[in-house]
């Protein structure tokens, strides 16, 4: 699979219209390819319209939004994907660990 369609997109939209708040990480399909965009540009569209408290995670996310949005229509952008998930599974970051050691 390298995209949803448009049932898929239907389906997340309903959640996405109906969340006060949306954690975003990974983009749906291979954006980078245009046969392959659709699905993500769709929900990219859709959760930047949403009124939501918008999380966006993860560089390709990031490209993504960047390629079909504006990052400034989202709450809070980052490229770190993996480690805000860590982050929110209450896991230690090496980072802050080394940081709260001082």
């Amino acid at each position: 699979m390298v995209d949803i369609g448009p049932k898929t997109v239907a389906v997340f939209g309903q959640a996405i219209d109906d969340a006060k708040t949306i954690l975003w990480n990974g983009p749906m399909g291979i954006f980078e390819m245009p046969p392959f965009a659709e699905g993500t540009k769709q929900i990219a569209e859709r959760v930047a319209e949403s009124g939501a408290t918008t999380i966006v995670g993860g560089g390709d996310t990031v490209a993504a939004i960047e390629q079909f949005s504006d990052a400034s229509r989202f709450t809070h952008v980052s490229t770190g994907g993996g480690a805000s998930l860590e982050f929110l599974e209450g896991r230690t970051l090496p980072g802050v660990a080394a940081l709260l050691d001082r």
